[in-house]
């Protein structure tokens, strides 16, 4: 069956898309208030809960001409389960009594609807990685601390975020466990700040993105938030994600081949970053509104002064390339 019709608002855009991927409590509010009056036929209701701006793009006549084709064309909604944030839009896997629908609902912060959007759902069919089948060096000399890592939201609070569930922010402390010389007000005073990253392991550079001013620390910019990054690809198809290198510091480009050990560019303090330090992770696919992030384990380094191999580091680890 195929969907001929389609509603949609945009009236609150972001910039902010793909780091942000749990369900908004306005969203599942608003979505479960539209399934509520979409099943009960109750159409003037679903209606009364736009926003204003929303009401004049989208008058009560299309509205409701809307809402009865999807009715009787796939009849009432039996399950809805959340997919991802597609900013501003929630969007949900929607089973119907007569078929499947991508449904994406955008709410404000009043929880009224400010953006309506439906098409057939298509299944993810994006290759499923577990773990990286490279072997993955450190990208970094030195000893660094792992700020953020493992499974669980206690350890690691990227976990709710797909595409980046498994990533690593890693840090520089000195003995006392302060990431920061003496008061931390600028980014030459952090450790990390400067330090060469390198290639973990060979691959291809699918872009790079230079030329985003560092933040003063505890400042961020959320507009463009991995800042200055780099995306690598290994020969088995694993995505290799770099973000907030330092302004200027890139040293490769779109189609460079590059070596395990090869200088990438300076670990920074640019885009949505509160401190200089790295953010790293592996990924299915190179979109990263729609890739899911891939668990890595280090072929050989040392953790806490103990060596280890085939280790994925958790927070509070101090790592370095074993000797």
């Amino acid at each position: 069956m195929k969907l001929k019709f389609v509603l949609a608002v945009m009236l609150s855009l972001s910039f902010f898309t793909a780091f942000c991927q749990t369900e908004n409590a306005a969203n599942r509010y608003t979505a479960d208030k539209f399934e509520k009056y979409y099943n009960a036929g109750q159409f003037d209701s679903i209606y009364a809960i736009f926003s204003p701006e929303a009401k004049i793009s989208l008058p009560s006549d299309k509205t409701k001409a809307f809402l009865t084709n999807l009715k009787n064309g796939y009849g009432n909604i039996v399950k809805r389960a959340f997919l991802e944030n597609q900013a501003p839009f929630a969007v949900y896997k929607t089973e119907f009594e007569k078929g499947i629908i991508s449904l994406s609902i955008a709410a404000d912060n009043n929880n009224a609807i400010t953006g309506l959007y439906a098409k057939p759902y298509e299944p993810d069919t994006q290759p499923v990685l577990q773990r990286n089948i490279t072997a993955m060096h450190l990208p970094f000399k030195g000893e660094w601390t792992v700020f953020w890592g493992g499974d669980t939201k206690e350890l690691n609070y990227h976990v709710n975020v797909r595409f980046q569930k498994n990533a690593f922010d890693i840090v520089i402390n000195n003995a006392e466990g302060r990431s920061f010389r003496t008061n931390g007000k600028t980014n030459e005073d952090y450790y990390a700040f400067g330090q060469p990253i390198i290639a973990p392991c060979d691959g291809e550079v699918v872009w790079a993105v230079d030329g985003v001013k560092d933040n003063i620390p505890g400042e961020l910019n959320p507009i463009y938030v991995p800042g200055n990054a780099v995306l690598m690809k290994t020969r088995n198809k694993e995505y290799v994600f770099f973000a907030h290198f330092k302004q200027h510091s890139v040293k490769v480009k779109e189609g460079d081949q590059v070596k395990q050990g090869q200088l990438l560019g300076l670990c920074g303090n640019s885009g949505n970053s509160s401190e200089p330090h790295l953010h790293f992770h592996l990924q299915n696919i190179e979109n990263l509104n729609k890739a899911t992030g891939v668990k890595c384990y280090f072929s050989k380094l040392e953790v806490n002064g103990i060596s280890k191999t085939d280790y994925s580091p958790v927070k509070g680890d101090k790592i370095s390339e074993e000797r």
